[in-house]
Protein backbone atom coordinates (compact mmCIF):
# COMPACT_ATOMS: atom_id res chain seq x y z
CA UNK A 1 0.00 0.00 0.00
CA UNK A 2 3.39 2.46 0.48
CA UNK A 3 4.18 2.07 -2.82
CA UNK A 4 0.57 2.80 -4.47
CA UNK A 5 0.06 5.94 -2.05
CA UNK A 6 3.77 6.93 -3.09
CA UNK A 7 2.30 6.38 -6.99
CA UNK A 8 -0.59 8.44 -6.32
CA UNK A 9 -2.72 5.50 -5.56
CA UNK A 10 -4.68 4.57 -3.04
CA UNK A 11 -7.03 1.97 -1.68
CA UNK A 12 -10.26 2.57 -0.34
CA UNK A 13 -11.04 2.15 3.20
CA UNK A 14 -14.46 0.27 3.84
CA UNK A 15 -13.91 0.58 7.90
CA UNK A 16 -12.77 4.42 7.43
CA UNK A 17 -15.80 5.24 4.94
CA UNK A 18 -18.18 3.34 8.11
CA UNK A 19 -16.97 5.27 10.90
CA UNK A 20 -17.57 8.92 8.52
CA UNK A 21 -20.18 7.79 8.47
CA UNK A 22 -21.08 6.94 12.13
CA UNK A 23 -20.19 10.15 13.05
CA UNK A 24 -22.13 12.08 10.86
CA UNK A 25 -25.47 10.01 11.53
CA UNK A 26 -27.18 12.53 12.75
CA UNK A 27 -26.73 14.43 9.65
CA UNK A 28 -28.09 11.11 7.87
CA UNK A 29 -31.37 11.22 10.05
CA UNK A 30 -31.79 15.02 10.00
CA UNK A 31 -31.24 14.70 5.49
CA UNK A 32 -33.94 11.83 5.60
CA UNK A 33 -35.94 13.72 7.84
CA UNK A 34 -36.05 16.88 5.94
CA UNK A 35 -36.42 15.08 2.76
CA UNK A 36 -39.47 13.20 3.56
CA UNK A 37 -40.83 16.17 5.31
CA UNK A 38 -40.36 18.39 2.19
CA UNK A 39 -42.08 15.63 -0.21
CA UNK A 40 -45.25 15.43 2.00
CA UNK A 41 -45.48 19.01 2.22
CA UNK A 42 -45.06 19.08 -2.03
CA UNK A 43 -47.81 16.17 -2.24
CA UNK A 44 -49.85 18.05 0.29
CA UNK A 45 -50.27 21.39 -2.10
CA UNK A 46 -48.92 20.59 -5.35
CA UNK A 47 -50.32 17.27 -6.93
CA UNK A 48 -53.43 17.06 -7.63
CA UNK A 49 -55.45 13.97 -6.32
CA UNK A 50 -56.59 11.25 -8.75
CA UNK A 51 -59.67 9.46 -8.13
CA UNK A 52 -60.65 5.54 -9.59
CA UNK A 53 -63.97 3.57 -10.46
CA UNK A 54 -64.64 0.67 -11.94
CA UNK A 55 -67.35 -0.99 -13.61
CA UNK A 56 -67.87 -4.59 -14.45
CA UNK A 57 -69.71 -6.44 -17.49
CA UNK A 58 -70.67 -9.95 -17.94
CA UNK A 59 -69.57 -11.56 -21.73
CA UNK A 60 -71.81 -14.47 -22.49
CA UNK A 61 -71.31 -16.37 -25.62
CA UNK A 62 -74.02 -18.23 -25.63
CA UNK A 63 -75.44 -19.16 -28.43
CA UNK A 64 -79.75 -19.35 -29.13
CA UNK A 65 -81.30 -21.18 -31.98
CA UNK A 66 -84.96 -19.78 -32.12
CA UNK A 67 -86.42 -19.81 -28.51
CA UNK A 68 -84.14 -22.31 -27.63
CA UNK A 69 -80.54 -21.92 -26.19
CA UNK A 70 -77.71 -24.11 -26.46
CA UNK A 71 -75.58 -25.11 -23.71
CA UNK A 72 -71.94 -23.58 -22.77
CA UNK A 73 -69.47 -25.88 -23.16
CA UNK A 74 -65.45 -25.39 -22.38
CA UNK A 75 -65.02 -24.47 -25.12
CA UNK A 76 -67.94 -21.42 -25.10
CA UNK A 77 -65.94 -20.35 -21.96
CA UNK A 78 -62.61 -19.95 -22.96
CA UNK A 79 -64.08 -18.46 -26.15
CA UNK A 80 -65.64 -15.67 -23.64
CA UNK A 81 -62.39 -15.49 -22.14
CA UNK A 82 -60.40 -14.66 -25.35
CA UNK A 83 -63.40 -12.04 -26.15
CA UNK A 84 -62.43 -10.05 -22.82
CA UNK A 85 -58.76 -8.82 -24.58
CA UNK A 86 -60.63 -8.21 -27.59
CA UNK A 87 -63.12 -5.89 -25.55
CA UNK A 88 -60.01 -3.86 -24.67
CA UNK A 89 -59.12 -3.15 -27.79
CA UNK A 90 -62.95 -1.97 -28.58
CA UNK A 91 -62.46 -0.14 -25.32
CA UNK A 92 -60.18 1.72 -26.45
CA UNK A 93 -60.87 2.46 -29.78
CA UNK A 94 -61.56 5.90 -30.68
CA UNK A 95 -65.17 5.46 -32.47
CA UNK A 96 -65.97 4.08 -29.17
CA UNK A 97 -64.46 6.89 -27.12
CA UNK A 98 -65.53 9.88 -29.25
CA UNK A 99 -68.92 8.18 -29.15
CA UNK A 100 -68.65 8.44 -25.71
CA UNK A 101 -67.33 11.82 -25.43
CA UNK A 102 -70.59 13.04 -27.11
CA UNK A 103 -73.28 10.99 -25.32
CA UNK A 104 -71.50 12.14 -22.01
CA UNK A 105 -71.07 15.77 -23.07
CA UNK A 106 -67.66 14.98 -21.49
CA UNK A 107 -64.64 17.77 -21.38
CA UNK A 108 -61.93 15.53 -22.86
CA UNK A 109 -60.70 14.77 -26.34
CA UNK A 110 -59.79 11.76 -27.72
CA UNK A 111 -56.23 12.33 -26.20
CA UNK A 112 -56.79 12.89 -22.94
CA UNK A 113 -59.46 10.14 -22.67
CA UNK A 114 -57.83 7.42 -24.00
CA UNK A 115 -55.56 7.40 -21.18
CA UNK A 116 -57.94 7.81 -18.12
CA UNK A 117 -59.46 4.74 -19.38
CA UNK A 118 -58.32 1.14 -18.74
CA UNK A 119 -59.92 -2.73 -19.34
CA UNK A 120 -58.97 -5.77 -17.96
CA UNK A 121 -60.49 -9.44 -17.30
CA UNK A 122 -61.39 -10.28 -13.30
CA UNK A 123 -58.76 -12.70 -12.97
CA UNK A 124 -60.03 -16.05 -15.65
CA UNK A 125 -63.73 -15.39 -15.44
CA UNK A 126 -65.42 -13.88 -18.45
CA UNK A 127 -65.95 -10.30 -16.28
CA UNK A 128 -64.77 -7.33 -17.99
CA UNK A 129 -63.84 -4.32 -15.82
CA UNK A 130 -63.32 -0.63 -17.20
CA UNK A 131 -61.29 1.74 -14.68
CA UNK A 132 -61.38 5.50 -15.36
CA UNK A 133 -59.21 7.44 -13.38
CA UNK A 134 -60.13 11.48 -13.05
CA UNK A 135 -59.16 14.29 -10.76
CA UNK A 136 -63.05 14.65 -10.02
CA UNK A 137 -65.11 11.54 -7.99
CA UNK A 138 -68.12 12.11 -9.60
CA UNK A 139 -66.78 12.86 -13.36
CA UNK A 140 -65.04 9.22 -12.82
CA UNK A 141 -68.23 7.58 -12.19
CA UNK A 142 -70.05 9.53 -15.12
CA UNK A 143 -67.13 8.10 -17.38
CA UNK A 144 -67.41 4.54 -16.74
CA UNK A 145 -71.06 4.44 -16.95
CA UNK A 146 -70.85 6.28 -19.97
CA UNK A 147 -68.45 4.06 -21.94
CA UNK A 148 -70.49 0.86 -20.75
CA UNK A 149 -73.63 1.73 -22.51
CA UNK A 150 -71.69 3.04 -25.54
CA UNK A 151 -69.60 -0.55 -25.62
CA UNK A 152 -72.55 -2.69 -25.32
CA UNK A 153 -74.12 -1.10 -28.32
CA UNK A 154 -70.56 -1.54 -29.82
CA UNK A 155 -69.66 -5.30 -29.08
CA UNK A 156 -72.88 -6.83 -30.02
CA UNK A 157 -72.53 -5.15 -33.37
CA UNK A 158 -69.35 -5.91 -33.91
CA UNK A 159 -69.06 -9.24 -32.50
CA UNK A 160 -71.68 -11.51 -33.57
CA UNK A 161 -73.23 -14.28 -31.41
CA UNK A 162 -72.11 -12.74 -28.02
CA UNK A 163 -73.78 -10.55 -25.87
CA UNK A 164 -72.72 -8.23 -22.59
CA UNK A 165 -74.62 -7.51 -19.47
CA UNK A 166 -73.97 -5.41 -16.42
CA UNK A 167 -72.77 -6.93 -13.45
CA UNK A 168 -71.72 -3.57 -11.45
CA UNK A 169 -72.12 -0.02 -12.53
CA UNK A 170 -69.74 2.47 -11.57
CA UNK A 171 -70.29 4.56 -8.18
CA UNK A 172 -68.29 7.87 -7.33
CA UNK A 173 -65.37 6.65 -5.02
CA UNK A 174 -64.75 8.40 -1.37
CA UNK A 175 -61.24 8.19 -0.83
CA UNK A 176 -58.43 9.27 -3.61
CA UNK A 177 -56.40 6.76 -4.73
CA UNK A 178 -53.37 8.44 -5.75
CA UNK A 179 -51.20 10.15 -4.27
CA UNK A 180 -50.18 8.12 -1.69
CA UNK A 181 -48.37 10.42 1.33
CA UNK A 182 -47.11 7.20 2.95
CA UNK A 183 -45.05 6.46 -0.12
CA UNK A 184 -44.41 9.48 -1.38
CA UNK A 185 -42.35 10.49 2.23
CA UNK A 186 -40.77 7.10 1.91
CA UNK A 187 -39.25 8.33 -0.85
CA UNK A 188 -37.96 11.44 0.02
CA UNK A 189 -36.75 9.91 3.12
CA UNK A 190 -34.92 7.29 1.02
CA UNK A 191 -33.79 10.40 -1.12
CA UNK A 192 -32.42 12.46 1.63
CA UNK A 193 -30.33 9.85 3.27
CA UNK A 194 -28.62 8.45 -0.22
CA UNK A 195 -27.70 12.02 -0.76
CA UNK A 196 -26.28 13.12 2.33
CA UNK A 197 -24.37 9.35 2.60
CA UNK A 198 -23.32 10.24 -0.74
CA UNK A 199 -22.13 13.52 0.35
CA UNK A 200 -20.30 12.53 3.30
CA UNK A 201 -18.62 9.46 1.48
CA UNK A 202 -17.41 11.76 -1.33
CA UNK A 203 -15.74 14.42 1.40
CA UNK A 204 -14.08 11.60 3.06
CA UNK A 205 -12.47 10.09 -0.28
CA UNK A 206 -11.28 13.69 -1.58
CA UNK A 207 -10.06 14.47 2.21
CA UNK A 208 -6.35 14.39 1.95
CA UNK A 209 -5.66 15.65 5.53
CA UNK A 210 -3.65 13.94 7.44
CA UNK A 211 -5.04 13.58 11.24
CA UNK A 212 -2.97 10.55 12.71
CA UNK A 213 0.28 9.72 13.18
CA UNK A 214 -0.34 6.02 12.81
CA UNK A 215 -0.85 6.70 8.96
CA UNK A 216 2.56 7.92 8.38
CA UNK A 217 4.54 5.42 9.76
CA UNK A 218 1.94 2.87 7.91
CA UNK A 219 2.03 4.40 4.45
CA UNK A 220 5.74 5.96 4.57
CA UNK A 221 7.90 3.99 6.51
CA UNK A 222 11.15 4.64 5.46
CA UNK A 223 10.51 8.71 6.16
CA UNK A 224 10.85 9.73 9.91
CA UNK A 225 8.08 11.31 11.64
CA UNK A 226 10.27 14.67 12.88
CA UNK A 227 7.47 16.28 15.12
CA UNK A 228 3.36 16.20 15.86
CA UNK A 229 1.26 18.81 16.54
CA UNK A 230 -1.49 18.82 19.36
CA UNK A 231 -5.13 19.04 18.47
CA UNK A 232 -6.51 21.80 20.73
CA UNK A 233 -9.74 22.28 19.11
CA UNK A 234 -10.63 19.05 20.49
CA UNK A 235 -13.63 19.36 23.61
CA UNK A 236 -11.99 18.62 26.76
CA UNK A 237 -11.65 19.61 30.72
CA UNK A 238 -9.44 21.25 33.03
CA UNK A 239 -6.59 23.54 31.83
CA UNK A 240 -6.77 27.00 30.12
CA UNK A 241 -9.61 27.99 27.76
CA UNK A 242 -11.21 24.18 27.74
CA UNK A 243 -7.47 22.71 26.08
CA UNK A 244 -5.98 20.68 29.20
CA UNK A 245 -6.97 17.58 28.82
CA UNK A 246 -6.38 17.57 24.95
CA UNK A 247 -3.41 19.02 25.19
CA UNK A 248 -1.76 17.15 28.15
CA UNK A 249 -2.56 13.97 26.16
CA UNK A 250 -0.75 15.04 23.19
CA UNK A 251 2.34 16.51 25.06
CA UNK A 252 2.87 13.31 26.91
CA UNK A 253 2.32 11.12 23.95
CA UNK A 254 5.65 13.67 22.10
CA UNK A 255 7.00 13.42 25.38
CA UNK A 256 7.32 9.96 25.80
CA UNK A 257 8.38 9.43 22.46
CA UNK A 258 11.24 11.91 22.75
CA UNK A 259 12.08 10.35 26.53
CA UNK A 260 12.77 6.79 24.00
CA UNK A 261 14.34 8.73 21.33
CA UNK A 262 16.96 10.63 23.74
CA UNK A 263 17.49 7.53 25.80
CA UNK A 264 18.31 5.30 23.05
CA UNK A 265 20.67 8.23 21.76
CA UNK A 266 22.19 8.31 25.06
CA UNK A 267 22.81 4.73 25.59
CA UNK A 268 24.82 4.68 21.77
CA UNK A 269 26.83 7.95 23.17
CA UNK A 270 27.96 5.56 26.29
CA UNK A 271 29.22 3.30 24.42
CA UNK A 272 31.32 4.86 22.23
CA UNK A 273 32.35 6.61 24.82
CA UNK A 274 33.56 3.22 26.41
CA UNK A 275 34.94 2.28 23.26
CA UNK A 276 37.07 5.52 22.81
CA UNK A 277 37.96 5.79 26.85
CA UNK A 278 41.96 5.52 26.75
CA UNK A 279 42.51 7.40 23.69
CA UNK A 280 39.86 10.17 25.64
CA UNK A 281 42.38 10.28 29.08
CA UNK A 282 45.43 10.78 26.97
CA UNK A 283 44.44 13.79 24.78
CA UNK A 284 43.06 15.16 28.21
CA UNK A 285 46.91 14.57 29.77
CA UNK A 286 48.46 15.67 26.40
CA UNK A 287 45.65 18.91 26.63
CA UNK A 288 46.51 19.77 30.19
CA UNK A 289 50.48 19.83 29.41
CA UNK A 290 50.30 22.12 26.85
CA UNK A 291 48.41 24.19 28.74
CA UNK A 292 50.32 24.50 31.62
CA UNK A 293 53.74 25.61 29.64
CA UNK A 294 51.89 27.85 27.61
CA UNK A 295 53.23 31.38 28.22
CA UNK A 296 49.79 32.71 27.58
CA UNK A 297 49.05 30.75 31.06
CA UNK A 298 50.18 32.68 33.89
CA UNK A 299 50.72 30.63 37.64
CA UNK A 300 49.70 32.39 41.15
CA UNK A 301 53.23 32.50 41.90
CA UNK A 302 54.32 34.15 39.10
CA UNK A 303 51.91 36.86 39.53
CA UNK A 304 52.92 37.44 42.83
CA UNK A 305 56.91 37.88 42.21
CA UNK A 306 55.54 40.26 39.59
CA UNK A 307 53.62 42.41 42.69
CA UNK A 308 56.95 42.30 44.88
CA UNK A 309 58.46 44.00 41.97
Amino acid sequence: MANDVMNGQEEIDLLKLLQALWRKAWLIVAAAVLGGSILLVYTIFFVTPQYRTSALLYVNNAVSIGNTKVSISSSDIYASNSLVDTFSVILKSRSTLEEAILEGQLPYSYEQLVNMVSGSAEGDTPVFKITVVDKDPEMAAHIANTIVEVIIDKISKIIEGSSVKIVDSAVPPKAAFSPSYTKNTAIGMLLGFVIASGIIILRTLMDNTIREEEYLLENYKNIPVLSSIPNLGEASEGGYYGYGKSYSKSYARANDKARSVAKQRQEQEMAERKNQGSSADEDNDYVDTDASESPFVFNDDSASESEDK
